[in-house]
């Protein structure tokens, strides 16, 4: 499509501004399992390299897990060592311990029995040095494979979140105007950006630590089970408690964050509009409403984030509480078993061990909860945007003109926004190749709505429209607005040179091309005194040149694409009355060959016009040249009239 931006609408019917807010986001009860599996669902097309991970986080994960009952084997020479120092030399194994029960060392004669010990032998210090070093290789091991596992799992995550950036990329130009209608452009510009860099931290530090993690409960368990069935139990005694917390808190905590992320797209939503009409907020002294209302949108995010992080921060105390519970119990009962003879002190020592690293990682999986929460309320609202209804598919046997002269008819065509609340009804016209049609009349009549019809901005209810005798319903959006160069009253620039803001409706247009459209539409000669010319820089909000000169570079980025249709709404609004002039001149020698729709408000601009539409209630009242409807004294004298008749005094 060929033209400036999209098309100036009003609020949609029932949805008024609300004191500056715009509409609200879209209401929907939590749904946490299934946006969570949506989540996950979206490293599917990973799950090659997902592999990979789980392959090095498991060997990580082992070789770590491994490591205490290493260590363990080591305490037990040192205690071997120890203990076999103080016995008799020389003696066999069976002699030590009954000479210890003959000593009334009966505790101590169970624990030699269950060891390797050497009477009258120290502390083997190379054998214990084997054993570290052993234990340090693993770890060294394990580290690396961590690392490797951890970059990995970023280069899925940050692919996952490039695929889910460019969906809703892609699902905001498949969705109909209605749509942004309803929603304010913060609240839409909240979900495409903060709550998928939501998403993106969440992912990016949970993923890779909940693996990790729920691999180290399964290794560490495992472990536990093959040293001591019974002190295995007794640590799994916390975990039905510990599962049972972090449920209950999580679901206190959900809603919070639900509301946190739909208060900060209304924040968002408030401050963006603050933002791009500052001025009109000055002019009419509104700073204290504004910042009135910044201050109740920000208050309402502290109390749901404040509630949120506070409820999912009582998660993490409580499993430490619990972990400990846990570690006191394993280490009395572990100590029973060690006066019994049942274990040597070093298995008990990596039992210890592994009783800490079994509840870290629940702590951490807990801790993490509050994360999660945001992470998957976040998603739900992006998946919201996903599953919002879109425009019409295109048809699949798409069909073109032959040739594209302009030729556009209207026949029977009905539209309506609101099913209740007809608009257009009705309505036929035929305009024939290189006519300009001007439409006019009052405010609400339909005007700009007959032309976003024309563009398939939005689709007829009855009826249809026909572009050289092709439904325009039956040719691709693309091939339909390829024809067609828009200029409206609201103007749109991006950040970038003026040349490249010409060019932007004509992909490949040479330098001489963008002059030529510029001294067509006379910017070339504002251009021209700009110490950078055509490569002066124009700021996202166009601040920097003023709203006629705006409106001038506009026109000429609709000339530059030469279109078979123009439309025009308003398109001289923003300019002195001689630009107004000059740009009427201008405009009479290219629309020459060209089907141009003109609506405009001040009628000294459409007195040229082949045909000359008044509007009334989405009805044609009057149709035909300038003169012949002041002649006729209808509704377009009477417009005509109130524009340029002598000032009528007020009835009292």
């Amino acid at each position: 499509m060929s033209g400036t931006s999209a098309p100036r609408r009003g609020p949609a019917p029932g949805a008024g501004p609300g004191r500056f807010m715009g509409g609200q986001p879209t209401e929907r009860s939590l749904d946490f399992r299934g946006s969570g599996r949506r989540l996950l669902a979206r490293l599917r097309p990973e799950r090659g390299i997902a592999l990979l991970v789980l392959a090095l986080g498991t060997g990580s994960v082992a070789l770590a897990v491994a490591g205490p009952k290493i260590l363990g084997e080591a305490t037990d020479l040192i205690f071997a060592g120890l203990i076999g120092r103080q016995l008799p030399d020389g003696a066999g194994k069976e002699q030590a311990v009954q000479w210890l029960r003959d000593r009334d060392q009966g505790t101590v004669a169970d624990m030699v029995a269950s060891m390797d010990v050497t009477p009258g032998q120290g502390i083997d210090f190379h054998a214990v040095g084997i054993v570290l070093l052993w234990a340090t290789a693993l770890y060294v091991v394990a580290a690396l494979l961590g690392l490797v596992q951890a970059r990995v799992a970023t280069a899925i995550v940050q692919r996952a979140v490039f695929r889910l950036r460019e969906d809703v990329e892609h699902k905001l130009a498949r969705l109909p105007l209605s749509y942004f209608d309803k929603q304010s452009r913060g609240e839409v510009l909240s979900r495409a950006t903060n709550d998928i860099d939501n998403i993106q931290q969440t992912l990016q530090q949970t993923l890779s630590q909940i693996l990790a993690s729920l691999l180290t409960i399964v290794g560490v368990l495992s472990m536990m089970f093959w040293i001591s069935p019974l002190l295995a139990l007794v640590a799994l005694i916390t975990v039905p408690v510990s599962v049972w917390v972090t449920t209950r808190i999580g679901k206190r905590a959900q809603p919070q964050f639900v509301a946190q992320w739909k208060t900060t797209g209304k924040l968002n939503a408030h401050i963006e509009e603050m933002y791009t009409g500052h001025s009109l907020v000055k002019v009419f002294g509104r700073e204290k409403e504004s910042a009135e209302l910044f201050r109740e949108q920000n208050d309402k995010l502290y109390a749901a984030g404040f509630k949120a992080q506070s409820i999912s921060g009582l998660i993490q105390p409580s499993m430490m509480f619990i972990g400990n519970l846990n570690y006191v119990l394993v280490a009395v009962v572990g100590g029973l078993r060690v006066a019994s003879g049942a274990l040597s002190i070093g298995d008990v020592q990596a039992f210890v061990q592994y009783s800490r690293q079994f509840s870290q990682p629940l702590t951490q999986v807990a801790s993490m909860a509050n994360m999660v929460q945001s992470g998957v309320a976040s998603a739900e609202r992006v998946f919201e945007l996903l599953d919002a209804p879109e425009q019409s598919a295109e048809p699949v046997d798409a069909r073109r003109p032959e040739a594209v002269r302009g030729q556009v008819a209207f026949e029977d065509v009905s539209f309506r926004y609101q099913p209740e609340t007809p608009l257009i009804d009705g309505l036929s016209l035929s305009v024939r190749p290189g006519q300009t049609v001007a439409i006019v009349g009052p405010t609400g009549a339909g005007k700009t709505t007959l032309v976003n019809l024309l563009m398939r901005f939005y689709e007829v209810s009855g009826g249809r429209i026909t572009l050289d005798g092709v439904d325009i319903a039956e040719m691709s959006r693309e091939e339909l607005r390829s024809h067609i160069g828009m200029v409206l009253q609201d103007t749109w620039l991006f950040g970038g040179t003026i040349a490249e803001n010409i060019a932007y409706g004509a992909q490949g247009a040479t330098f001489e091309k963008i002059v030529e459209a510029a001294t067509a539409t006379y910017v070339d000669r504002f251009v021209r005194t700009l110490p950078d010319g055509y490569d002066s820089v124009i700021d996202e909000e166009g601040s920097n040149v003023s709203a006629g000169e705006k409106q001038l570079i506009t026109i000429a980025r609709a000339f530059l694409s030469e279109p078979s249709i123009l439309v025009l709404d308003e398109a001289t609004s923003s300019v002195d009355t001689r630009t107004e002039v000059l740009i009427q001149r201008a405009m009479a020698s290219l629309r020459s060959g060209r089907t141009s729709f003109v609506i405009a408000h001040r009628l000294s601009t459409i007195r040229d016009a082949d045909v000359i539409l008044v509007m009334e209630s989405g009805r044609i009242v009057e149709q035909g040249s300038h003169d012949a409807l002041l002649a006729a004294g209808g509704a377009y004298a009477r417009l005509y009239a109130s524009q340029f008749a002598e000032p009528v005094a007020e009835a009292e």
